[in-house]
């Protein structure tokens, strides 16, 4: 048995904008997820949904006390091309959903470690004391620039390729997974989220929200101010407590849910 599990609040909404949520995501007592469809023909959803449950299926066994850590390890990495094929597999099958894909963005307890494993822009945020730190790096054409210092923050925000991603599970087979380890500590809070958050408010706003004490008060107070900010994307947020008790319910959110 794990010594240490998420309490957690979520929410998956539609906005202001969009006809449908492409969004999907999962909650459980070890293993939380995030994911953001797009692409093809109101394909998205199907493929935030196929993302979304693989790895709930996949959950019992990545959190067997049974298992090693090195297996888990390559489990998570495994379940991307798992996801992948998957994805290739309906495409082919079903022409007029060619080109979709989606993001993941994951969180694994087992014991004293977290595991991240992320593609795309969908974000992961730790709340450690005072401090906020986006632990995922996105995977867009804009992060690159930034990280070659070719632009600036400020130009960031208006630059027309903003929303293009690098990296992401289109069913191609070209995905490098990525899987960043962490040392769990209590009190910490943890944030995954779509961009309909993430790019609507600034860090500091997020970071007021994730500053209230009531996890279900903290997801209302964010999804609200992207509603106020006009909410031009699905948002999808689930804040994570660390507990030593497993009371989270395993539950499916968005197209996931449907």
């Amino acid at each position: 048995m794990s010594a240490h599990f998420f309490e957690t609040s979520a929410r998956s909404a539609i906005g202001l904008v969009r006809q449908g949520n492409e969004d999907s995501a999962f909650t459980s007592a070890q293993l939380i997820a995030v994911a953001d469809g797009m692409g093809g023909h109101a394909a998205g959803e199907v493929a935030s949904r196929i993302a979304i449950r693989v790895l709930q299926k996949l959950a019992p066994t990545l959190t067997a006390t049974e298992i090693d850590e090195d297996s888990v390890e390559d489990l998570l990495m495994h379940s991307l091309h798992s996801i992948d094929a998957e994805i290739a597999a309906v495409a082919d099958e079903e022409i007029e959903k060619r080109g979709m894909g989606t993001t993941l963005t994951a969180l694994l307890i087992r014991d004293t470690t977290i595991a991240l494993l992320h593609v795309g822009d969908s974000r992961c945020y730790r709340l450690r004391g005072n401090t906020l730190e986006q632990l995922s790096n996105d995977h867009t054409v804009i992060q690159e620039l930034l990280d070659q210092g070719a632009i600036s923050q400020a130009e960031a925000v208006e630059h027309p390729q903003r929303s293009m991603l690098t990296q992401a599970l289109r069913g191609d087979g070209d995905v490098t997974p990525v899987l960043q380890m962490y040392e769990v500590k209590k009190g910490d809070r943890y944030l995954l989220c779509s961009d309909g958050l993430s790019g609507v408010l600034t860090d500091k706003e997020i970071k007021v929200g994730l500053k209230k004490s009531d996890k279900d008060e903290a997801v209302k107070f964010l999804n609200d101010a992207t509603y106020i900010n006009g909410a031009p994307d699905n948002v999808t947020i689930l804040i994570a407590d660390i507990s030593d008790k497993s009371t989270t319910p395993s539950l499916l959110l968005g197209a996931a849910h449907d």
